[in-house]
Formats: structure tokens, sequence, C-alpha cells
């Protein structure tokens, strides 16, 4: 496993990446932001240059999802609408934005952009001659968390109970580590489902994806038929009211992924190669962004909002996985879809002009067909999801993506 190169430390690095985030989310109108006493999760992923120039590139807030009765065969609802998952699908259109830009400049036969803008590269395959983009060294990918990714072994109470110990057995932390935080280690690579209101779901935890994006790149299989593997370089978490000084959530949850890359036992490929990436702390976010003790339920912000560099900005009502203000009777109209649900991703996909090599034309594959084309992508999906400690992940049933 590679391990990444920790970014620069002119700074603390977390409250810059803290501070770039919420700087962005304040130049945002009101809409779909929480109110009165609501509180939501915020998400964003960074660009960094090699110059060490930082920029939001993609964001989301959010903490919803929906259960398996209103899943759609014809992907034109979003499943999962938590902060985490509603950024990484606003980046993947970011990235189409970008692959179309370059390949527009191309066709002109001349450049409307700048080089210091300029992060993706297209290059020819050793021993093909298929060609695919790829991220252009010295440019990097982040992800920042206003708060501990769900499923992750870090939670508000866990620190409660580690204090109020460590103040009544008078034990040293490392013995509480020993005794508290190991087992819970060890048991946070078991997957775990996102929990629904009555109606069950299909969708994983955050803390589970975003070690399924630490294998197989956070592009995806779909966006893999023409980009290389796009890794995270660092992650950033809000720190919480919870925490204290003792408490190294850093030196935890760099372990928790850790265990998990090895214990899937990947042997690395010229293609991926799965990082260690390091974990930063931020400052305190503000109060709409920071758990509460008891996570109730009713004040949970039930929209998600969902913007990117390119152009995107939309809210999403995170229960019924459609646009904000969709009515019962319009629900099935096109209007309603959102910008990040599969169908307009795939959408944005068939709209890029790259040659792929294919028995039949790229139109005549579903959604499905499309992303078991990227076979190396797939090979490399199934060892992960065929880990011993990953096999409960549940698999969906293949007609929701036959569109």
């Amino acid at each position: 496993m590679m391990e990444c190169q920790s970014p620069s430390t002119e700074m603390n690095w977390g409250d810059r990446v803290s501070n770039a985030v919420f700087s962005l989310y304040d130049s945002l109108p009101k809409k779909g932001k929480p109110q009165g006493r609501e509180i939501t999760v915020l998400s964003a992923f960074l660009l960094s240059s090699p110059s060490d120039d930082l920029e939001v590139v993609a964001l989301g807030t959010g903490t919803k999802c929906i259960g398996k009765s209103l899943l759609s065969s014809k992907g034109d609802v979003v499943n999962d609408s938590h902060a985490e998952i509603v950024a990484r699908r606003s980046l993947l259109r970011f990235f189409y934005s970008e692959i179309a830009r370059l390949q527009s400049n191309c066709c002109d036969g001349r450049r409307n952009s700048k080089a210091s803008d300029i992060f993706f590269r297209l290059v020819t395959q050793e021993g093909s001659s298929n060609s695919k983009y790829e991220m252009i060294p010295g440019w990097r990918i982040h992800l920042y968390i206003s708060q501990l990714p769900c499923g992750s072994l870090g939670t508000a109470s866990l620190s409660r109970d580690l204090k109020e110990t460590c103040l009544v057995e008078v034990k040293s932390f490392q013995q509480l580590e020993e005794e508290l935080l190991f087992p819970i280690l060890n048991s946070s690579v078991t997957v775990q489902k996102k929990p629904g209101r009555g109606d069950a779901t299909f969708s994983m935890s955050c803390f589970d994806k975003i070690t399924r994006w630490n294998i197989v790149g956070i592009q995806g299989a779909l966006l893999f038929n023409i980009l290389q593997p796009v890794y995270i370089s660092s992650l950033t978490i809000g720190k919480s009211k919870y925490a204290f000084d003792e408490f190294s959530l850093r030196n935890h949850l760099e372990r928790a992924f850790l265990h998990r890359a090895i214990s899937i036992n990947l042997i690395a490929q010229n293609t991926f190669q799965p990082k260690k990436f390091p974990v930063f702390e931020a400052s305190l976010p503000p109060k709409e962004f920071q758990q509460l003790e008891n996570d109730a339920p009713n004040l949970t912000c039930g929209y998600s909002i969902c913007w990117n560099k390119s152009g995107l900005h939309e809210v999403i009502l995170g229960t019924t996985g459609r646009k904000q203000g969709t009515s019962s009777k319009g629900s099935l109209f096109p209007s309603t879809e959102s910008s990040v649900c599969k169908r307009r991703l795939l959408e944005a996909f068939m709209s890029l002009k790259h040659e792929i090599s294919f028995e039949y034309p790229v139109e005549e594959f579903s959604y499905r067909k499309l992303k078991q084309k990227a076979v190396e992508y797939q090979s490399v999906l199934k060892v992960f999801m065929d880990s011993p400690l990953l096999t409960s992940w549940p698999r969906k049933p293949p007609d929701l993506e036959d569109f």
C-alpha cells in the first residue's frame, strides 16, 4: 500500500481545509440549509495544485437516505443523500465537465484554459492503443467532513465513555485503548447499513464507502472506462465538542482505514494502488454541523445541497431522492431528477466524445453493462467484496441498473 505525501504544513492543514470549505458554504444561498435548531453534515472535496493552491470543487450536505421501497429501476432518484455521498457525486459531475472542457479545447485546436487550471491529461495505456485520462502528478484531491463519518469507530458516546472510565478507574489511556478501542477497531471492519425509519435501506455506511473509494478510487466503475483511478490524498474531520486531548481521533481513524485495507489483502496493481492517507482534525464546526448527544432525528435537516465548481447547485429532499419542491403528482417528470442521480450521470458519460473499444456502440449498453465493461475495476472490486470481513455488503438487484 502506497503512502500519500502529507500536504503542506505552513499552517494547520485541517483549519486551512475547513476555512476554505465554510467560506464557500457561507457564500451559498439559504435554500437547503438547516433552519432553527436543525443540524446536518457538511462534506466537500478540495483540489490542491502543485503550487499548493487549494480550492473547493464539490460540496454536499445531508443525513438522509431512502428505503428499499423507494428504489427505482430507472436510475432517476438519489438513493443515498448523506453529505459524503452527495459531495462525491457532485465531484463526478465536476470531473465530467472538466473532461468535456478538455475535449472541446482539443477539437477547437486551441487552449481556452490556463495551463494552471488543467489537472487531467489524456495518456495512451501501456501495451494498448486505448487512451485514458489521468490526474496530472502534483494535483491532489482532499476530503473534508464536518464530523466523523457514520459507521466509523469514534462516536460522541464512545468519547464520553472513555473519558468517564479514565476518570473513575484512573487508568492510563494506553490501557483504555487496549481494553476499549482495540475491539472497536477490529469490529469496525464489518460493514454496516445506514439506518432507515421503518423502511430498511440498501445504503452502506459512509465509513464503508470511503473504504471502498480507497481501494478502487472515487471515480467509480462507469468513469473508470475513460479515467484512471483517482484517490483521496487526505481526510479532514471537524472536531467534536465531546473530544478530549487524550483521545487522538486522527490516529485511531487512520488505523481503522489501514486495518481494513490490510484485511482485504489486495495485491496492488499498476492501475490500482490504494494509499494510506493522513487524517487531520479541524476546529469545531459551526453549531448546525455539530453532533448532537442523542442525535435526535426530528432535528436533522431533510435537505441535501449539491454544489460544484462547474455550475451545479441544487437541493435534494433526502427522503425522496428528488429535487426540492417535487410534488407527488410530478414525481415522475424528468425535471424532478437530480443532476447527480445515476441516469443523469449516465447522460454525462454518453455526452463525451471519447472512443471506447466496445463491440457495440456505447448507446446500446445499459448503465449496468457499461459498468461491467470496466473489467479491471470489477476484478479488484470483487476482491474487495469477497473479503471475509466485507461479504455482508449486500448486492443490489441487477435490474435496478438496467436502464
